[in-house]
């Protein structure tokens, strides 16, 4: 099971990104798909979940202005990031809860990160 992001880079404050993270293997079902950032010297932290029914949950930082959507089909979870501030710099990782006829039980896995830097 691979996780692969795309669509960091580079924005001025205010501005707007869009990641991507596509889950693909060996695969029977997608479970809880989310996105997480770090910081160097700081813990991993939750930004926005979405599970295969649609249900959100979101950082109290980015309400408002970041969006998890998926798409069930392709194995995809997106975020939607406007209104970016120099605060929301860091490495965001995809996670994803996978179920597969390699490993048994549902399984973490991450993405590789990709890095969003938001100049003030």
């Amino acid at each position: 099971v691979q996780l692969v992001e795309s669509g960091g880079g580079l924005v001025q404050t205010g501005g707007s990104l869009r990641l991507s993270c596509v889950v693909s293997g060996r695969i029977f079902s997608v479970g809880i798909m989310g996105w997480y950032r770090q910081v160097p010297g700081k813990q991993r932290e939750l930004v926005a979940a979405i599970s295969r029914g649609g249900s959100t949950n979101y950082a109290d930082s980015v309400k408002g202005r970041f969006t998890i959507s998926r798409d069930n089909g392709k194995n995809t979870v997106y975020l939607q990031m406007n209104s970016l501030k120099p605060e929301d710099t860091a490495v965001y990782y995809c996670n994803a809860a996978v179920t597969s006829p390699v490993v048994s039980g549902i399984n973490d896995y991450w993405g590789q990160g990709t890095q969003v830097t938001v100049s003030s």
